[in-house]
């Protein structure tokens, strides 16, 4: 067993995990300098049945325009698996998300879905290269808030 071959497969598996658990959490503080470092500039991104996004800015830009009127955002994300061959890597990712909007905070949106992801180590960093986000549903849900959630 070549023990630095397995401590560099830890270390990457890790590091790549971070990456993609920071992606949630970015968007769910509206945190977008630090989501864009996420992704490789020639990025591609889909949104379900949404045309491919192309370059890391306009991705970042499409997640901004569609999460303006959300007050809050919660992501739970679960990564199921890493495949590492060299400096890029596939990932799947289970994905539940709960959000308010500014119009109506008993009102939420809860998505379910499972992200596709290929990343590529950039000067000695993973990031997202594709993301691909398979909807299996989309609900609405009433319940009357007792105070406002801050963020």
């Amino acid at each position: 067993m070549d023990i630095e071959r397995v401590l560099q497969d830890l270390l990457d598996r890790q590091q790549i995990e971070d990456t993609l658990y920071r992606y949630g959490s970015s968007i769910d503080c509206k945190d977008y300098l630090t989501l864009r470092s996420l992704f490789a500039d020639d990025a591609v991104g889909q949104y379900g049945d949404r045309p491919p996004i192309h370059g890391a800015d306009e991705i970042v830009r499409w997640i901004d325009d569609a999460t303006q009127n959300r007050a809050w955002q919660h992501h739970k994300l679960t990564v199921y698996h890493v495949d590492i061959d060299g400096d890029e890597a596939r990932a799947l990712t289970y994905h539940t998300s709960h959000q308010r909007t500014v119009d109506d905070p008993d009102n939420v949106i809860v998505i379910v879905a499972r992200y596709h992801d290929v990343l590529r180590r950039v000067d000695g960093n993973w990031k997202i290269a594709q993301k691909r986000m398979d909807i299996g549903w989309i609900e609405e849900r009433r319940f009357r808030q007792a105070a406002p959630a801050s963020q």
